[in-house]
């Protein structure tokens, strides 16, 4: 195996969307630096299987499956 190819890991804090700080390894910066995200793969439905609800903000879901109730939306 050839020497001083490997990148070196160190600990990173990861800051979350909703202000949670986790402790982790990575190649990613200097020892100790705050990577701060901005999707929280904790919530995000590409992670968790799209396991989570729609918000039906100002009644559009409604309206919409309202509209097109017949069709089989």
């Amino acid at each position: 195996m050839k020497k001083d190819i490997h990148p070196e890991y160190h600990t990173i804090n990861v800051k979350m969307t909703d202000g949670t700080v986790l402790e982790m390894r990575s190649t990613w910066g200097k020892e100790g630096d705050q990577m701060a995200l901005d999707i929280d793969p904790s919530v995000h439905p590409a992670w968790t299987g799209g396991n989570t609800r729609l918000m039906d903000a100002g009644g559009r879901v409604s309206k919409f499956k309202k509209k097109y109730e017949g069709l089989g939306f």
